[in-house]
């Protein structure tokens, strides 16, 4: 029988996250973390995810199984916190921010023009619609529209206090249209840039010692308007501390269109593997990333 891929959704009903939520109001975090280490993540080594994180371990780390094994677990131990961590927030709860290179934000969002912030499936980048509050211009960020009721409305609240708007991803593509309203208007687009959704065009790039399919479709928008882009990543550095990283991406805006396609893609995907070295148990991509 063929092994069934992860998803992408949040794990649980409604009424279980809204539970989760009620207990998080009064609950230390880390004590729902040692919950979720002895009596979730044990089962959920023998789903789906697992074959794919231990992979991972397995061939871009050079891991022997027995390593990887472990891995693998801090892994989906790491990952349980920072789901716990989101609806902690849904809580009221806060948890304490460092940001690198935030001047490269504030100098986009006071000018007029449209600027493009690009992320993956790493650490925990919903923290940064909490903090990189968006006074100037509007945020808008692509999202997956397949995501819980419960998630969608907690997100909702928490992101019009900091005047971003959700864009859920169609299968009709409906949401260029809504992206080009965006870009028109000089506002900021948050955009995915590891995962095929929607166009199946992509570009084939070395990452992690092997070659991994990156969508074309984040590096053509940006380049298709000569659009500046940042990196943004937060990373969870201890059980109440994020570390948010923005870094400026470069490309020649005077070359062709393809050229300015690779070199803003390589610019990301260096940036990404700098993360990942830093950070190895932060990557949450579960199916097989790479060729």
């Amino acid at each position: 029988m063929e092994e069934k891929q992860w998803e992408g959704t949040t794990y649980g009903t409604n009424k279980m996250h809204s539970w989760l939520i009620s207990l998080l109001r009064y609950i230390d975090v880390r004590f729902i973390y040692v919950f979720a280490y002895v009596f979730v993540v044990p089962p959920c080594l023998f789903r789906s995810g697992y074959a794919f994180i231990y992979h991972y371990f397995r061939h871009q780390w050079g891991y022997n199984p027995l390593r990887a094994f472990l891995h693998t677990y801090i892994q989906h131990c790491m990952f349980s916190q920072v789901v716990i961590d989101k609806f902690a927030m849904y809580a009221g709860k806060h948890f304490d921010v460092d940001i690198e290179g935030y001047n490269n934000f504030l100098k986009l969002a006071e000018r007029p023009e449209a600027f493009i912030q690009m992320s993956s499936h790493i650490g925990n980048y919903e923290i940064a619609g909490y903090t990189l509050k968006a006074q100037n211009k509007r945020f808008n960020a692509l999202v997956f529209a397949g995501e819980k009721d419960s998630i969608m409305y907690n997100r909702k609240i928490l992101f019009t206090e900091t005047n971003i708007r959700m864009i859920p991803i169609s299968e009709d593509m409906g949401h260029m249209f809504v992206i080009n309203e965006v870009l028109e208007k000089g506002e900021t687009l948050s955009m995915p840039a590891d995962r095929l959704l929607g166009s199946p065009k992509s570009i084939s790039l070395s990452f992690l010692n092997g070659e991994a399919n990156f969508p074309m479709g984040p590096f053509s928008v940006a380049t298709m308007r000569g659009l500046d882009v940042l990196a943004v990543n937060v990373m969870k550095v201890s059980a109440k501390r994020y570390k948010i990283y923005v870094k400026s991406l470069s490309y020649d805006k005077c070359a062709t269109r393809q050229q300015q396609i690779g070199q803003l893609a390589r610019a990301y995907v260096k940036e990404l593997e700098k993360m990942i070295r830093l950070y190895p148990h932060q990557w949450y991509n579960f199916f097989e990333f790479w060729k």
